[in-house]
């Protein structure tokens, strides 16, 4: 299980997911190794494909310290959760909702275990594979504030884009065969 096998599942078909797989993991140079495998994993993790999660997620465990291995993890779960609740805010007509109490607990995104631009970059990948333009919009100042730059905050959207893609026509390619 590892990145090159996912690769080589990929059909001929989607060439340019195999070849933008392989760069936005293999040729990174804007990220730090944990920015990195916690992008993948957390990516990996919202993108609900197994395949895809039990593909990338040792070579994650394997680069990640205890505590961003957990941090990443955190990052989807809490996104799962706010995604859901902060897109269904802004898609209500009624304004009325935003000025209501949130009442979630959020504590992760305080005190992740990591440093918190790492974390940001995590929650701001899963937000884009969530499709949430509040939260998208929220994590990315609050990175643009901490000084870092867009092409390091596009490389995480990258990151996401590609893992859902690959997630998507791999589930597809597996429901197809079993028919």
């Amino acid at each position: 299980m590892s990145l090159d096998s996912l690769k080589s599942a990929i059909p001929d078909f989607a060439k340019d997911l195999k070849l933008n797989l392989g760069s936005v993991i293999g040729n990174q140079d804007k990220l730090s190794e944990q920015q990195l495998w916690g992008t993948v994993l957390s990516c990996a993790i919202a993108a609900r494909s197994p395949r895809v999660l039990r593909e990338l997620e040792p070579e994650a465990k394997a680069v990640l310290s205890a505590e961003a291995y957990t941090a990443a993890k955190s990052a989807a779960a809490i996104m799962a959760m706010n995604n859901v609740f902060y897109r269904t805010r802004h898609l209500l007509s009624d304004p009325e909702y935003n000025t209501l109490r949130a009442g979630l607990r959020m504590n992760v995104i305080g005190n992740p275990g990591v440093e918190k631009v790492d974390f940001e970059l995590w929650s701001l990948a899963v937000s884009a594979v969530n499709g949430c333009g509040q939260c998208l919009d929220s994590h990315e100042q609050v990175l643009r504030k901490a000084g870092v730059d867009r092409e390091t905050v596009q490389e995480a959207f990258k990151i996401a884009s590609v893992i859902q893609a690959v997630a998507v026509t791999l589930d597809a390619e597996a429901a197809l065969a079993a028919e």
